[in-house]
Formats: C-alpha cells, structure tokens, sequence
C-alpha cells in the first residue's frame, strides 16, 4: 500500500477560521437595557394565584376499619392534574392512592403530608370531619 492513499488521523491544520469574524455591530439598533445599567430593581415574580379551598378529611366509614385520608371539593382543575396531584402525595407519603368520583383518596392517616403538598400547588387546604 502507498502512502499517498492513506488518510491522516493526527487532527491535521487547526480550524483557524471564524465565521463571524467579518460581521460587525454597525447599523445595529441598540439592545434594551438592562435592570443594572439604569439601576432599576428587577421585576418581582407575579405572585401565584390561589387556586381555591379543598377539604381534607380522614374516613374510616365503610373501608374495613382502615383509614383513608380523602381530599375532596377541587374546583377548576381536570382529571390529569388531579391525578399528578395524587402521585405527589403518594411518593411524599410513601403509600397508595388513587383518584374516584373527582376525589384523591391516600391510604392511612396523612393529612399533614398531603396538605403540605396542596399548599405547594397553591391550593388552601382545610381539615375537615373528624
């Protein structure tokens, strides 16, 4: 074999050439300001919406003797979020749940996990019953 047909693998000429060496700023319209050039304070984030009260209650009735802890009364939200919500809870928890008839339902007594949780989502959770 000849050497002529081989091809170099030492990374060969550097790349010395800019594609955007020959542009210039010129006939640009300036930029907008930034906060630290007119020494205005940046803009504060707008505060988040109170999505609403929902009830918490922890039932016992009708579940052979275990406790579930119920969220009920959501007003504006779809299925799917509810049941993001519900996978929240039940990772922060550590249980099951499920979501039936537009309610969360967690097993056992987690009332102060789950409400921790709804006030994160900027909902305003209420203990309800008992």
């Amino acid at each position: 074999m000849a050497d002529s047909k081989r091809i170099p693998t030492d990374g060969g000429p550097g790349l010395n050439q800019n594609p955007f060496a020959s542009l210039s700023s010129e006939n640009l319209p300036a930029g907008p300001a930034s906060p630290a050039d007119t020494g205005a304070t940046p803009a504060a984030k707008p505060a988040k919406k109170n999505r609403g009260r929902v009830d918490i209650l922890r039932v016992k009735a009708g579940r052979g003797g275990k406790t579930v802890t119920v969220v009920k009364n959501f007003v504006g939200i779809g299925l799917p979020e509810k049941e993001q919500l519900a996978k929240a809870m039940q990772r922060a928890c550590g249980t099951g749940g499920t979501v039936k008839d537009g309610q969360i339902e967690i097993q056992g007594d987690k009332r102060a996990e789950v409400a921790r949780i709804l006030t994160e989502a900027n909902f305003q959770p209420v203990f309800a019953g008992g």
